[in-house]
């Protein structure tokens, strides 16, 4: 019998594994994510997601819109607090600014919905960055209009002389931006048993490595949709 020791270049591997009753039939099933690996590279394409149904073997396969990037996971956790598990699927696109793709999914009855995508959330969750005059930042949130201000008055001299004249008047106007979503944490907050998502967003000042700090968005399953609950700024501390 001939067979083959190592796979062929571009053959499609298990790159992820899990295994959690996903379709609500009591009974485990094997959830994995297959892609094609590039040579001497942790570079992942053509990422697609499978559910091996424990009952009866069937295999489902369900692809990404978005199905390149860098360590790829799964995370199997009740979401929905309907008692059964959904899908967290992540893969980081390795670029400086640590953005990820990221998709749930529900498989009730070996029925595949998706129930988040980061395309979707990176096109509600939008901001404005603009600097002020003495030393300030405001930063807007559209989706809740809510107002946050950050003091960069401890910031290094050198980097306020680039911006500020010696009055606390800027030089110039300076917009900034922030990042699509940049991490994406299953946490339950209220200990219930069903997880809510925390999400990340980098906020940039002139450019992404001049980083301000995180917007913290906190996101529950609420009337079949994840909607907001909380929002916080995360910035950094100074050494004293």
């Amino acid at each position: 019998m001939n067979y083959q020791v190592n796979p062929p270049k571009h053959h499609p591997m298990v790159v992820a594994f899990a295994q959690g009753d996903v379709n609500g039939d009591c009974v485990i099933d094997q959830v994995y994510l297959t892609g094609t690996k590039t040579p001497d590279s942790p570079f992942t394409q053509n990422i697609v997601l499978h559910i091996r149904d424990g009952r009866t073997g069937m295999i489902g396969s369900i692809p990404l819109s978005e199905n390149t990037g860098y360590n790829p996971t799964l995370f199997l956790g009740d979401f929905t607090g309907n008692g059964v598990d959904e899908i967290l699927i992540s893969i980081a696109t390795g670029g400086s600014g640590g953005i990820m793709n990221a998709y749930i999914v529900s498989y009730i009855g070996n029925q595949a919905r998706f129930i988040f995508d980061s395309s979707v959330y990176n096109n509600r969750y939008t901001y404005s960055v603009n600097y002020l005059d003495q030393y300030k930042v405001e930063l807007i949130s559209d989706a809740n209009n809510e107002k946050y201000v950050i003091d960069l008055s401890l910031r290094d001299k050198s980097y306020l002389n680039e911006i500020y004249d010696a009055n606390g008047k800027l030089k110039q106007p300076i917009t900034g931006f922030v990042n699509p979503l940049s991490g994406i944490y299953p946490v339950d907050f209220d200990l219930n048993g069903v997880d809510d998502l925390l999400i990340y967003q980098k906020i940039a000042g002139r450019y992404n490595a001049d980083s301000l700090g995180y917007f913290l968005n906190t996101l529950v399953w609420k009337n079949n949709r994840f909607v907001l609950q909380n929002q916080y700024v995360a910035i950094y501390g100074t050494e004293m």
